[in-house]
């Protein structure tokens, strides 16, 4: 979200990405394919060329199809809390989005696993009151800090809204 997309009197609190160990499978991957792809270069195997040159190829693609789309799922997932709002935008090809105004916010939870605490992060569920689900956002670093600035903003307004 860019600033000007912000409402009048809208500020940015705290703009989050998903943690970047949502691309460190990839990245393994990838290392693991370029070490296979090396050998079979490297070591003396008795092979056709047409054999290696397609063999390469298709490792080549394999790690391309492989990290891409997690890394470009990554990168464009992004949460952004405002004063007034919070905001969850993902997509490569089509961007979606969902805003959950802070004077509807009637819950904010966390979860963390055993490896979320590890890395750092957690899933933080924001509940507003309606029949849909709560909004969901996954692998937030900090996650415990963000809930707190959160309940902060939500009691903020709600005090403003009481005078």
């Amino acid at each position: 979200m860019r600033e000007e997309h912000l409402a009048e009197g809208e500020t940015i609190v705290l703009r989050l990405r998903t943690h970047p160990k949502k691309v460190i499978k990839p990245i393994l991957l990838l290392v693991l394919l370029l070490a296979v792809l090396v050998a079979l270069w490297v070591l003396p195997l008795p092979v056709d060329p047409f054999v290696l040159w397609f063999a390469t190829a298709v490792i080549l693609l394999l790690g391309v199809v492989a990290a891409a789309g997690p890394f470009l799922r990554w990168r464009t997932t992004s949460y952004i809390i405002t004063n007034q709002r919070v905001a969850l935008r993902t997509g490569i090809l089509t961007q979606t989005g969902r805003d959950i105004p802070l004077y509807r916010i009637n819950n904010v939870t966390f979860e963390k696993q055993l490896s979320d605490r590890f890395w750092g992060c957690g899933t933080l569920v924001i509940s507003d009151g309606t029949d849909q689900p709560g909004m969901v956002l996954d692998d937030v670093p900090g996650v415990e800090e963000v809930q707190r600035t959160l309940q902060d903003l939500v009691r903020q307004g709600q005090q403003l809204s009481d005078d």
